[in-house]
């Protein structure tokens, strides 16, 4: 089942969700809000749960679109998969490096994409590696990357 992105609320779009989707993307909801940098928020971004830096700390925005807030990662149902998108993975080749490396080191297999892991079940994401890799960057240094990254 596919997530059509109505909900305007995090609440909202997880009350849509099958029951078995909901509970995964719940934990690792929590997990993402118990190691997310000061200065990251939650919300609704893009038609998926959305963490970002606020233009009250970032106030340029997102290049492509600078009425969103900078995007910091992302949960999301799909059609065939859930997602979790990690933008500082994406720009990042020691983070991504070190990511895939702890993933696969928890016995995972790692569907993932430049910033994008898809899974099926919540049985397949190693929940200490989520919580780690949000918690490894800092929101000055996900913009400083983010800037270095636009620059080139």
């Amino acid at each position: 089942m596919s997530h059509a992105g109505k909900a305007t609320t995090v609440e909202e779009y997880l009350s849509e969700l099958p029951e078995d989707r909901r509970a995964a993307i719940r934990a690792i909801r929590e997990a993402i809000l118990a190691n997310l940098p000061d200065g990251i928020e939650e919300g609704m971004q893009y038609g998926m749960i959305g963490y970002y830096v606020p233009h009250s700390v970032y106030p340029k925005g997102y290049r492509c679109d600078p009425k969103q807030p900078l995007p910091f990662a992302a949960l999301a149902s799909q059609k065939n998969h859930m997602a979790i998108y990690m933008m500082g993975l994406y720009g990042d080749p020691h983070q991504a490096e070190w990511f895939r490396k702890a993933w696969t080191g928890a016995g995972q297999n790692l569907d993932m994409g430049k910033s994008c892991v898809r899974f099926k079940r919540i049985e397949d994401v190693p929940m200490d590696v989520v919580g780690e890799v949000v918690a490894r960057v800092t929101t000055a240094q996900h913009i400083e990357r983010y800037e270095a990254a636009v620059r080139t």
